[in-house]
């Protein structure tokens, strides 16, 4: 960890510690599965209860996981607590899904100084309550561009968490789960949090300063490592695109092989390739913030307007003004898509439209399995 979480560390070990998780509507049930059980299985094998927690929505209403589990909170923000930490969790159309009461409240929680953290996308509601200004922190690799974009005073890294000042913050996935392990490592010692890992047939507790894993790239890192590395400098150098030949000399290649190991790895050109990235983040940019089409052709490095709305829709297949739709039209369902949804249970269903306002929804090309072969 790089500082100290407040003095909340150093809280009475006779006292339970007590944890409030606020969800917020769409919120991803692994995230708060895997932040919950560490602390209870640090109750069941201290034999005492270390923490107490409960579950929060704005009203007390029940909330709706991503993938369409419901669960019925314990309390409301409106009610007395006297928390030692909260824990944002959110998950998809995170832009869209909280309110100004939870805000709100989480305003009154800094200022009673409570640890604050966020799982997956939950740095976002955190960040839209100023309580991340000029702190670093961690999110899902897909929420960092509207964190970025709309939050220039938060400090994002690409860390797996961060722990800074009464702030905690993590991606999503398993990864609460570590950050937990390595909270519950500071106020009781690694031996606590050895036991728990054991427990959940956890064989590597990952660390702080651990990168998360980005799309492609990391993928070919190890066998075809020019190639991941020419990947990344294109997905950090969007704004301003780097000619071709400039990136195989960045890669230490030639602008031929560059062009080979494309195609024959990934089935397109380099520049096909790092059209498909700009694209990729404009999308995310449309989805996920208030920016205009304008301000986002600029950020994504196109020339102008109307030379990303032509690429957009060739690439994409609709305008960029219609990703920001939530209902998508007739056209663009189809009746196949209808009958598919019309079999699968209801929750699933309810999930699978939930997600289509998702900057990666229908993005699956079906790449290659053998991409790091030969």
């Amino acid at each position: 960890m790089t500082t100290e979480a407040g003095s909340h560390l150093n809280r009475p070990a006779d006292q339970p510690y007590r944890v409030g998780f606020l969800l917020i509507e769409n919120f991803t049930l692994i995230a708060l599965a895997t932040a919950v059980e560490p602390l209870r299985m640090a109750n069941q094998l201290a034999g005492t209860e270390l923490y107490s927690w409960e579950l929060l929505t704005a009203e007390g209403e029940p909330a709706r996981a991503s993938d369409g589990i419901t669960l019925l909170p314990d309390a409301s923000v409106h009610d007395d607590h006297r928390f030692d930490m909260v824990i944002v969790v959110a998950g998809i159309d995170v832009t869209h899904s909280f309110s100004r009461t939870e805000v709100s409240w989480l305003k009154q929680m800094a200022r009673r100084h409570v640890l604050l953290g966020a799982v997956c996308t939950g740095a976002y509601v955190l960040a839209s309550a100023n309580l991340l200004d000029g702190h670093s922190c961690s999110a899902h690799w897909e929420c960092l561009e509207a964190l970025q974009e709309g939050f220039p005073r938060v400090q994002t890294n690409n860390r797996l968490f961060t722990v800074e000042r009464e702030r905690m913050t993590c991606t999503g996935g398993t990864v609460p789960m570590h950050m937990m392990l390595a909270f519950l490592a500071r106020r009781h010692g690694r031996e606590l949090s050895n036991a728990i890992s054991h427990m959940f047939v956890c064989d590597r507790v990952r660390e702080e300063s651990e990168q998360q894993p980005m799309p492609l790239h990391q993928r070919l890192a190890c066998a075809q490592p020019k190639l991941a590395e020419a990947a990344q400098l294109m997905e950090a150098n969007i704004e301003e695109p780097i000619e071709l030949q400039e990136l195989a000399t960045l890669a230490g290649i030639s602008r031929r092989q560059l062009e080979r190991l494309f195609l024959k790895h990934l089935g397109c050109t380099p520049s096909r390739y790092y059209l498909r990235v700009r694209l990729s983040r404009a999308r995310r940019l449309l989805k996920q913030t208030s920016s205009s089409i304008v301000e986002i052709a600029s950020m994504c490095g196109f020339v102008s307007a109307t030379h990303f709305s032509r690429c957009y829709r060739k690439t994409m297949g609709r305008a960029p003004k219609y990703e920001r739709t939530e209902v998508y039209s007739s056209d663009a369902d189809g009746a196949g898509m209808a009958d598919t949804m019309a079999s699968l249970p209801s929750s699933s269903r309810q999930a699978l439209r939930r997600a289509r306002t998702e900057p990666t929804y229908g993005t699956f090309e079906g790449q290659p399995e053998d991409t790091a072969s030969g």
